[in-house]
């Protein structure tokens, strides 16, 4: 199973792993954030959307990910690509749907 969400195609084991290294690199507050959104793309249910609220704080996270040191590399650029999706739906007002 896999992700489409207006971006790069996301496998569920890349958004686990994303999520993986995020939760362990980033402070508790910033997990936070973004954890609904990898407990959704995990929960092997059906397509969902983010608010555009939680769209950018989310968008602000994995900017914080794709620059963090404990963030591997490969793990950075899924991060940043994350970032400008998200950050686009957050600018444009509207949902960000993951199907």
């Amino acid at each position: 199973m896999g992700w489409s969400n207006g971006g790069a195609y996301r496998s569920a084991t890349a958004m686990f792993e994303l999520g993986q290294y995020m939760a362990h690199a980033l402070p508790a507050a910033d997990w936070r954030v973004v954890q609904p959104l990898f407990e959704s793309a995990n929960s092997g249910g059906g397509p969902f959307a983010v608010s555009p609220a939680d769209t950018r704080r989310m968008a602000e996270v994995f900017r914080a990910a794709a620059k963090h040191r404990l963030v591997p590399r490969f793990w950075r650029k899924s991060a940043s690509e994350l970032a400008a999706v998200a950050a686009k739906y957050a600018a444009s007002g509207t949902p960000w749907r993951w199907s």
